[in-house]
């Protein structure tokens, strides 16, 4: 497929530097639209948007004749168009498959449009994460397919009409959009209900294949994405090559580097599932102890996960806890890092950081040759990963 269905269109995206809206812009430039951006400040996606005009800081300005695309953490802040009304458009112009879930989505439809690629299908794809293999986190191919990820915590997946529906699994993460994993299962329910094809992460097996990623996660990832690529067509052993061969998306167990016998780590993981299985992960992996910084984001759920978040931190020798960090939601009385500290194990040596940079040099001082530091969370944890890196003596 040649064709630019969006040429003609100019856009303007609120909060471009965001792992969704980025993705976006890319694909929507490729489509054909002029395409500008604002955010609030740089972010490490910014780097995917090579030769665009962006405004960083300040108040976003729309071009006039723009058409703008506000992201959800900038709802309100100018007029236009949600983001997830643009990508059910995205998702209506290709025959498409969509992952959403709680825990893998961004790792499963990576694999995905990576092994269709590898397969000769030459994909679209729009995913929140940058996937080295595939030079970012989105593209326009020519082949009939777009690969994208949902998103449940606003509820916006709903909005997406694909061929076929991916659910990974189903885990309560966004308490402030669902009140219950009942009311989460229902609703992934009554979307998978509305596809053409459907895979169920949960009633998959882990796959046996020898991936290029670690983990039991990431087997049943790839449970996932073979599944779905069998319903697109692409079964047998040469799809089985191509999901072995993927490499995984950065900032998932991504290796930032090793320097003075100390190996650093960066990895997305937010909710108490996540950190366990990259903490394990970890465990596997290194000679001496694993150190855990975890940052917050969310102030709900550090409110309510704050038990969960300390058990799994505790599967670390060591765990350093920033307050939360450019908070995607409202503060609340009382809620901050520390309650998640106070959970962490009393075996699990112990560290207050109340601000990125205080983590950095708490991490500095726990780190002992052949240990691993591994940086966890939303947002830029890859900051303090890099500001460890760049402090261990060489």
């Amino acid at each position: 497929m040649t064709e630019r269905p969006l040429a003609g269109r100019s856009l303007y995206f609120v909060g471009i530097g965001g792992a969704g809206l980025s993705a976006y812009a890319n694909i929507a430039r490729a489509w054909g639209a002029e395409v500008r951006g604002w955010d609030a400040r740089e972010t490490i996606f910014m780097e995917t948007l090579d030769g665009l005009e962006l405004d960083v800081g300040g108040e976003p300005e729309p071009p006039p004749g723009y058409e703008v695309v506000v992201s959800s953490a900038h709802a309100g802040r100018v007029e236009g168009r949600p983001r997830a009304d643009l990508l059910a458009e995205l998702v209506s112009l290709r025959r498409s498959i969509v992952v959403g879930g709680a825990h893998g989505k961004t790792t499963t439809a990576a694999m995905i449009a990576f092994a269709l690629r590898e397969l000769g299908q030459d994909p679209s794809f729009v995913v929140g994460g940058v996937v080295p293999q595939l030079g970012g986190n989105a593209a326009a191919g020519a082949g009939e397919w777009l690969v994208v990820e949902g998103d449940e915590s606003d509820r916006s997946i709903a909005l997406l009409r694909p061929d076929i529906a991916v659910v990974t699994n189903v885990e309560l993460d966004h308490h402030a959009t669902f009140s219950s994993e009942a009311e989460l299962a229902v609703f992934f329910a009554e979307w998978l209900d509305g596809a053409p094809a459907v895979v169920r992460g949960w009633e998959l097996d882990p796959v046996e294949l020898e991936l290029a990623v670690p983990g039991e996660h990431n087997r049943l990832n790839a449970a996932a994405a073979r599944a779905a690529l069998e319903l697109a067509g692409h079964a047998g052993a040469e799809a089985e090559q191509a999901i072995a061969a993927f490499a995984g998306v950065d900032r998932r167990f991504q290796l930032v580097g090793s320097r003075g016998d100390v190996t650093v780590v960066d990895d997305y993981a937010h909710n108490p599932t996540e950190i366990a299985a990259t903490l394990r992960t970890a465990r596997e992996q290194a000679e001496g102890h694993v150190i855990a910084v975890y940052l917050p984001h969310v102030y709900e759920r550090t409110r309510h996960l704050a038990a969960e978040l300390g058990d799994a931190l505790g599967l670390a020798d060591a765990a350093i806890v920033t307050d939360v960090v450019d908070g995607r939601d409202a503060p609340r009385p009382g809620v901050t890092g520390k309650r998640v500290l106070e959970h962490v194990p009393p075996a699990t040596r112990r560290g207050w950081a109340p601000a990125p940079e205080d983590a950095t040099t708490l991490a500095l001082a726990f780190a002992r040759p052949g240990d691993t530091i591994v940086t966890l969370g939303v947002g830029e944890p890859w900051k303090v990963a890099r500001a460890v890196l760049e402090g261990l003596p060489g």
